[in-house]
């Protein structure tokens, strides 16, 4: 009886440890919830308080240089080898690549992209990655106003002071594409934050925001419909997708969806339209701009497939719906508005 006593107590700790372990993905309270539906639809938008705290302190817009006057010769005039924001004045360009030093490289300088000795050498692979990222900026600010509106962005609303975008993804790199110890796991049930730690397949990206046309649908026909049938490893691959978008802008699926008819387009939220040209968008953008930069990188840059480093929503979400809460950097830098 004694032992058994004893057993019990020694128990109880690995018991409590264990019901911590899975409690680990609950939310704990306090926790805000906003009815934005009729009430029994499920329609609200659930914060955590503590979250929003880090998240806010993330997004802060850095106050702008001061202006410099638009009069004087053009920079392409006076620099050689401009080939982008040429048209501005001397005093304007000098101005930009200050503000794109502070965004980018605030450790490095200038240094990080130019040669100090000759400032028009394309000796460093980060001058012409640069030069094409702004030609990137321009084409999201003048083609893409379906999804980023009036608002726009700028270097820093993906850089936000790193060399590198926190917030980026490679083919191949997610845990569930290693050996496992389960055995072949068809990309999922390894908890990836690619998918926002659910079991779901661990790289929603590839074929969505890539080359490729899978879809992005459900199974929700009966299987004799072959013309619309939608598997349930194609069903499991949207919702990894869904659930990295709800992560990366921190809200919740009623922000696009009606929960009363989750698929019904009629019914949906106007952010719906807004969420699908997003797709479009960085779609374009990893097939046009990232994805061709490839050869430009050093190998360290790569993935562990050698592809180039590619955006999804987080990268310039970052945790809200709106980038940087909605501020727009373009009043104070217009030349990145694009034509």
């Amino acid at each position: 009886m004694k032992n058994k006593h004893s057993m019990h107590k020694l128990l109880l700790p690995g018991t409590a440890l264990l019901a911590l372990l899975m409690l680990t993905a609950c939310e704990r309270p306090p926790i805000d919830a906003q009815q934005t539906g009729y009430r029994g639809t499920a329609m609200a938008d659930i914060n955590n308080p503590r979250t929003e705290v880090k998240t806010a302190a993330a997004n802060q817009v850095p106050d702008p240089l001061p202006l410099a006057p638009a009069a004087g010769p053009k920079a392409r005039d006076i620099y050689q080898n401009v080939e982008v924001l040429g048209d501005l004045s001397v005093g304007q360009f000098a101005r930009v690549m200050a503000a794109m030093t502070a965004w980018v490289s605030p450790e490095q300088g200038c240094n990080y992209c130019h040669l100090g000795e000759n400032l028009a050498s394309d000796d460093l692979y980060t001058k012409r990655v640069s030069r094409r990222m702004l030609q990137m900026t321009q084409d999201i600010n003048s083609n893409w106003d379906q999804h980023v509106a009036n608002t726009g962005v700028t270097c820093y609303t993906c850089h936000r002071g790193n060399n590198v975008p926190s917030e980026i993804w490679f083919t191949g790199d997610s845990p569930a594409a290693s050996a496992s110890m389960a055995g072949y796991t068809a990309g999922q049930n390894v908890p990836a934050p690619a998918a926002a730690y659910a079991s779901l397949p661990a790289d929603p990206f590839t074929g969505y925001l890539t080359q490729g046309d899978e879809p992005i649908r459900v199974q929700t026909g009966a299987l004799s419909d072959q013309d619309n049938y939608i598997t349930i490893q194609q069903t499991e691959k949207t919702y990894g997708l869904m659930m990295h978008m709800s992560d990366s802008l921190g809200a919740n699926c009623t922000l696009c969806h009606n929960s009363a008819s989750w698929g019904n387009w009629s019914t949906s939220n106007p952010q719906r339209v807004t969420a699908w040209h997003g797709i479009q968008m960085v779609k374009a953008l990893n097939e046009n701009y990232l994805s061709p930069l490839q050869p430009e990188y050093p190998d360290y840059r790569l993935g562990s497939l050698g592809d180039a480093p590619k955006a999804n929503c987080a990268t310039c979400h970052q945790g809200v719906q709106k980038p940087l809460y909605g501020v727009s950097m373009l009043p104070d830098y217009p030349s990145l508005a694009g034509d």
